[in-house]
């Protein structure tokens, strides 16, 4: 009788043992299900921010600008003085007077590079993204989600050579180009803003 109560607690402890474990895995797959569901509202959360971003480009370009802080310059009016004024001086400033003077990307602020005329009016603007969440910024613009956004560009062209090659794709917006330039297909390096 004893070895018979033995034998039931020995089966009972398996049971309860077995029950735990698959109420563990079941607990953990209930823990998953959850974060798998986090993830995909993540990344749509990231996908629509991204979109927001290009998108913030499409009108002010009509008018020569950039959206944001920038929407003050104007390409082809905008001076370096207009600038300066506003901006300080460079942290990379021009070297000479076809160089550009750049402000780079920092806590959270995006980079850009101003290019002048020989009069010193603002004739390019570079817009090089923020380094921080960088994925909700430039760095989530392909060449495909650009295609399904804006459809096809007005001209694709291959710019630079051997390890430098970049694709630029050009966008024509009223009297002004918006320029994306890639380093692969899912790598945009940077937008330029300039007369057409």
């Amino acid at each position: 009788m004893l070895r018979h109560l033995s034998v039931r607690k020995g089966i009972l402890a398996a049971t309860i043992a077995g029950t735990t474990a698959l109420g563990a895995v079941g607990a953990g797959y209930a823990v998953l299900a959850p974060v798998h569901h986090a993830e995909a509202a993540e990344s749509s959360y990231t996908q629509k921010l991204v979109l927001q971003n290009l998108n913030s480009f499409y009108k002010p370009a009509l008018k020569g600008k950039f959206p944001g802080d920038m929407n003050a310059y104007t390409v082809g009016k905008t001076t370096r003085d207009e600038v300066l004024d506003r901006l300080g001086a460079a942290e990379v400033p021009r070297k000479n007077a076809s160089g550009y003077d750049q402000y780079t990307a920092n806590m959270g602020h995006p980079g850009y590079a101003f290019h002048y005329n020989k009069n010193n009016v603002l004739n390019e603007i570079r817009y090089f993204g923020t380094n921080v969440e960088r994925q909700t910024n430039i760095g989530g613009i392909t060449m495909k989600l650009l295609r399904q956004q804006w459809y096809a560009p007005a001209s694709t062209t291959t710019i630079g050579s051997g390890a430098n090659k970049q694709t630029k794709m050009t966008y024509i917006r009223g009297d002004y180009k918006l320029e994306f330039i890639f380093n692969s297909s899912t790598d945009l390096d940077h937008i330029n803003l300039i007369k057409a």
